[in-house]
């Protein structure tokens, strides 16, 4: 059992460190308005991670992978708020057009707890990743409903770990990233990469 946890923490890990929406809004949070915004929004998405866990253990999240229409529903409405949130980013980096603009730019609106709970809510392939893969990596050896939040509670801590150091790493380099010319470039490909990722959330299948 102990090499069935050790194989599955490796495929979560690599799962987890894969670029995806998550780190996108993350780095727009953490770069636009503060570390700490960064790691509010990290928290928001494990909580997410977390209610998808709660989900598939009784049932509800099976209902979302194997339903075509509530998939439909789902993924647009996530695909439309990540289109929001890649919009607002390009919008301030064409405000930021000299030092005394870009000073008054607002900071990312909403609560980054809010920001980061709803893009991974609104993230239908977690569905089809918690009824669909992890149930082949849950242990054996104990019953499917422990194997599985033992795997999410693994998921969600790989998600904290990883997201909360890539802020971190983020605020030592603060310095780089409030250059005006830095800070526009930053807002216009994460703005870019929020509404790529929504375009391929709103074109994805279960």
């Amino acid at each position: 059992m102990l090499l069935q946890f050790l194989a599955a923490s490796g495929v979560l890990a690599v799962l987890t460190m894969v670029p995806g929406p998550d780190m996108a809004v993350v780095t727009k949070r953490a770069v636009g308005s503060s570390w700490q915004d960064g790691l509010r929004t990290v928290g928001g998405i494990t909580i997410g991670l977390l209610m998808w866990g709660l989900l598939t253990v009784v049932g509800l999240a099976a209902i979302v992978a194997a339903s075509a229409m509530v998939y439909t529903v789902v993924k647009l409405a996530g695909a439309a708020y990540l289109v929001f949130l890649g919009a607002q980013a390009l919008l301030h980096s064409r405000r930021a057009h000299s030092v005394a603009v870009a000073a008054a730019v607002p900071s990312p609106v909403g609560n980054p707890w809010r920001t980061g709970l709803v893009s991974n809510l609104f993230n239908p392939k977690i569905a089809v990743f918690y009824t669909g893969l992890l149930p082949t990596l849950a242990p054996s050896g104990l019953s499917p409903h422990l194997g599985m939040m033992l795997l999410v509670l693994m998921h969600a801590v790989l998600t904290l770990g990883w997201l909360g150091g890539y802020v971190m790493l983020l605020a030592k380099a603060r310095a780089f990233f409030e250059r005006l010319a830095v800070r526009r470039a930053m807002d216009r490909v994460t703005g870019v990469v929020l509404i790529g990722f929504g375009v391929k959330v709103a074109a994805s299948q279960p």
